[in-house]
């Protein structure tokens, strides 16, 4: 597949929608204009890729809603060079919307062909995270702790307490908590033991499951 004049212009029209239903951040809306989001999807679903929907890919995961993925990324608050750790790589097209807003991205994926077919993905489309890494996102990502910014892109029953740990004091960790469905739910960290914690409606995701073995 190519990007076209065409897809840009649905782009646009995606864009325009999302201001419709309240994404406000400009930064955001850029970064959604300018990602072909068809790329990171199966070709049979190119004529609907910009369309507010989600769509299966690969380990029976899917790729976001556009609007799903404009507000958590506007729930961030971004500024260049925050260091953002990522739950859920999936095709990777959140992870290039942070990219296109000049962050530095850590992300874990728990499904090994998803982790394989999006790392070979972002070499051939020259995205460049600081690390892609196949793992337990449970976890987090100790060893490069603190983050300014942590993003889980999938549904969990509860906060991981890993996660709460590894954001810097003013971070901010966006996650999806309940079952079959869930409700957006935004940490920040106001000192070394407390977090504020606030709510922002229903919202539905694929389970974030923790590894086993």
């Amino acid at each position: 597949m190519r990007d076209t004049l065409k897809h840009r212009g649905m782009r646009n029209h995606l864009a325009q929608l999302l201001i419709d239903k309240g994404i406000t951040d400009n930064k955001v809306l850029d970064a959604v204009r300018e990602i072909p989001r068809h790329l990171f999807m199966d070709s049979s679903f190119e004529g609907h890729a910009y369309q507010n929907k989600a769509f299966p890919i690969a380990a029976n995961q899917t790729i976001s809603h556009p609007y799903t993925v404009a507000f958590q990324t506007e729930l961030l608050q971004l500024a260049e060079g925050h260091k953002v750790l990522e739950i859920g790589t999936g095709s990777g097209y959140q992870t290039a919307i942070l990219l296109n807003l000049k962050v530095k991205v850590y992300t874990i994926e728990r499904q090994l062909e998803l982790f394989k077919k999006t790392n070979l993905f972002f070499k051939k489309m020259g995205y460049r995270p600081k690390k892609i890494i196949f793992g337990d996102g449970y976890k987090g990502l100790p060893e490069n702790a603190p983050f300014d910014r942590i993003i889980v892109t999938a549904g969990a029953p509860e906060v991981p307490k890993a996660l709460l740990s590894q954001l810097k004091v003013g971070g901010r960790l966006v996650i999806p908590i309940g079952f079959e469905e869930q409700i957006m739910t935004l940490f920040v960290r106001a000192t070394e033991k407390e977090f504020s914690k606030t709510e922002y409606g229903s919202f539905k995701f694929v389970p974030l499951l923790e590894n086993k073995n």
